[in-house]
């Protein structure tokens, strides 16, 4: 079985490097961001440069986990091949699992551009430790955002999947704060904000990288998007196997 996933990482990691400019898309605009917006203006703080960075990094893996895996499963349903290897007896297991390593990957170096751009012209501080734990925050807070990825693309067409991804990802990134600080949203966006996952994600990186302590509404809501994102793209991969399979 480990073969089995690794093979099928490896499948999909190739398919992104085939086409990278999905790859180039999410892993440059965060940091074209750090550089219109932290840098000028909050570059010169080390607390909020660093928090600054934690929120650019979660809305290029976020780019990666929600849209990067609605469209690349939308995708591989409109492929022969992909209803031949749905057939073999090795199960969902392999497939899933090599989607989900491969996703993580592409998560991971989509944040470097903006570890580069914080390290080389920003203030902000982080010991290798925080480091090491901001990143598995993030793994840990774009969970739910791969099952939402996985539902629409079990869900919907190459071209809807397109659309309705990125109807998704932007309001969910702004109402968490991660292109605002969230202290200076309007009154009714800070009100929503605690509960979208997006703001349950960057409490968590915030908390990891620079000690601020999590709110415990935004962490409470968190977990309940990732059991209803898991329930949600369990039904639609039953259903998209029963229509093709039945």
């Amino acid at each position: 079985m480990p073969s089995l996933v690794l093979a099928h990482t490896r499948y999909q990691l190739l398919e992104q490097l085939r086409v990278p400019i999905g790859l180039l898309a999410g892993s440059l605009f965060p940091a074209i961001s750090m550089l219109a917006f932290v840098v000028p203006f909050a570059g010169r703080d080390p607390r909020a440069a660093t928090a600054a960075t934690g929120s650019m990094m979660l809305f290029g893996a976020m780019s990666s986990a929600l849209i990067g895996l609605a469209l690349s499963v939308a995708q591989d349903r409109e492929q022969p091949w992909n209803t031949y290897v749905r057939t073999l007896p090795a199960g969902p297991f392999p497939r899933f699992a090599g989607r989900i390593l491969s996703t993580l990957a592409v998560m991971l170096v989509s944040v470097v551009p903006v570890l580069l751009v914080a390290a080389l012209l920003t203030e902000a501080t982080i010991t290798p430790g925080r480091l090491a734990l901001g990143l598995a925050a993030l793994v840990a807070g774009c969970v739910p955002f791969m099952l939402i990825g996985l539902f629409l693309g079990f869900l919907l067409t190459f071209k809807a999947a397109l659309a309705v991804s990125q109807i998704v990802f932007f309001p969910v990134a702004i109402l968490g704060g991660l292109l605002l600080p969230p202290q200076t949203l309007p009154g009714f966006v800070e009100a929503v904000s605690p509960y979208v996952p997006s703001r349950g994600a960057a409490e968590l990186i915030w908390a990891a990288t620079s000690g601020v302590t999590p709110g415990p509404v935004p962490l409470v809501m968190l977990a309940v998007w990732t059991a209803g994102a898991a329930a949600a793209a369990a039904w639609a991969y039953r259903r998209d196997e029963g229509r093709r399979f039945t």
